[in-house]
């Protein structure tokens, strides 16, 4: 019948597809599968894509450290269903990441880094397998021209030394970047390219591909976004938070408000050290400052008993007596613990969530000050934490490249003087939980401090946390916000 035909059609087209562990990603997958593995294969290749993010900054790009790090990464499944998950996850985040410029360049970037990586850890016979199967039939230089170009090719690519290495023989415009870094010998319009540097070429190609595909699937999304069961999925994943989930208190009660000062100092990120030093300052938050902390600390262990106390004790300091904290503040807060409105246990904000989301305006203090403040004033915030001046450089340097939550990572190990943080940095739950088990003792710190830091320095032991239910109430921060307006 139509149906089993149908199925033998679509296995023999998988078989065709997965023949080879490296693709172009040029024929979309044709199975049906289940929403259930929609969400899980798409979280899984977007936590790939943001190791492949955090190494490219943390490491020099396919060193031994990258590599090593990159292969503990890669899941130990068998070969073809890893071939099977890794075809339908990238066109599954086509669709979430094809919607702007940004996300389109960031998707391209890190599946660009994902490609060299897997082409470079290929055998040689496989990547001419590869050239061939994707019609990539560069011309391969004849032993006898080779040894009449011997010293010219010898001369302008680096690390050749002898003509066993196999060349090819491309034209120029195909590698411009080759051209340009002076790594090929050109000839009446040709490269002159050695076997180790096809990568660039066939990189090119890949990344000719799919910025090409992407707009052909940003062009087709109306029809996809009219599913209400894709919809909210795709709409979450292109800033979706992959880590622990910090909605389960598992501290709650263990945190006293009369540690709320000294913790900020020693275990919040700077998002947090802000809005609590702000509060503290002006007794009020805007409704922006409100949700983004109030749920920081119902994360960190505070019950709803010590949330209504905190919040009351602060306002009435300001111009909010006790009376009104009851009528205007005080169910917003109860709602942020499940026990209003709709019952829902609201969930902490990603680091994502707060980067991308929600921008403060003036007379906010809500947001990430690594995104959000103008480089002057965050080096002068830095100062008064006392960050040493190459510290606050490299700090610096990391927002200049958008990486806002690789430099709070750096300011992490700078205030905690650690040289490796021993974790990738995704939620600030994640960064006060990290700090207190870093200051339970147990892990050696540096044993060069620098001066500006010694009153911060403290004995460490670092975990990496468990990684749990990945799913984040996106959805559900719209009806919060409601709450907590401004009069």
């Amino acid at each position: 019948n139509r149906f089993s035909r149908r199925k033998k059609l679509i296995g023999s087209s998988q078989n065709d597809l997965y023949d080879h562990c490296l693709q172009f990603y040029g024929q979309p997958p044709l199975e049906n599968i289940s929403l259930t593995e929609f969400e899980t294969f798409a979280v899984e290749r977007l936590k790939l894509l943001k190791t492949v993010e955090n190494l490219g900054v943390s490491c020099v790009k396919n060193s031994e450290q990258y590599t090593k790090k990159l292969d503990a990464e890669i899941s130990r499944i068998s070969e073809y269903e890893k071939r099977r998950k890794d075809h339908i996850s990238h066109f599954i985040l086509r669709l979430a990441y094809c919607q702007t410029e940004d996300l389109r360049r960031w998707f391209i970037q890190q599946e660009m880094d994902l490609f060299r990586y897997r082409f470079n850890d290929l055998h040689s016979k496989h990547k001419t397998d590869f050239l061939h199967k994707n019609n990539l039939k560069y011309e391969t230089v004849s032993a006898e021209e080779k040894k009449s170009l011997q010293d010219k090719l010898i001369a302008s690519s680096y690390g050749l030394s002898g003509t066993k290495v196999e060349e090819h023989d491309v034209p120029f415009q195909d590698a411009l970047d080759l051209v340009r870094t002076r790594k090929v010998y050109l000839l009446a319009g040709n490269a002159y390219i050695p076997h180790h540097e096809i990568v660039t070429i066939v990189l090119n190609d890949f990344r000719t591909r799919l910025s090409k595909a992407l707009a052909m699937t940003a062009r087709s999304l109306p029809a996809v976004q009219s599913d209400e069961r894709l919809q909210p999925l795709l709409s979450h994943l292109s800033h979706a938070y992959v880590g622990q989930d910090y909605s389960i208190q598992k501290n709650i009660g263990k945190i006293s408000l009369e540690q709320i000062d000294a913790l900020s100092g020693k275990s919040f990120p700077l998002c947090m050290r802000h809005l609590h030093k702000a509060l503290r300052e002006n007794h009020h938050l805007r409704h922006g400052g409100r949700m983004q902390y109030g749920l920081f600390l119902k994360g960190i262990g505070l019950s709803l008993e010590q949330a209504l106390q905190f919040w009351r004790s602060e306002f009435v300091k300001g111009k909010v007596d006790a009376d009104k904290f009851d009528k205007a503040y005080a169910y917003s807060v109860r709602h942020m613990f499940g026990k209003e409105g709709k019952r829902t246990d609201y969930t902490p904000y990603s680091c994502m969530k707060v980067i991308l989301s929600n921008p403060p305006s003036q007379g906010d203090y809500h947001g990430c000050p690594f995104r959000h403040s103008d480089p002057e004033l965050l080096k002068q915030k830095l100062q008064n934490y006392k960050v040493s001046p190459s510290g606050i450089n490299q700090i610096l340097e990391l927002v200049k490249g958008m990486h806002y939550q690789l430099a709070c990572q750096k300011y992490f190990e700078l205030t905690h003087n650690v040289e490796d943080a021993g974790f990738s940095l995704n939620h600030p739950n994640q960064y006060f939980t990290e700090s207190q088990k870093l200051l339970s003792g147990g892990r050696d710190i540096k044993k060069e401090v620098d001066m500006s830091q010694r009153s911060q320095e403290n004995p460490a032991s670092v975990t990496r946390p468990s990684q749990a239910n990945s799913k984040q109430a996106h959805e559900e921060m719209g009806d919060l916000d409601s709450f907590f307006q401004d009069e």
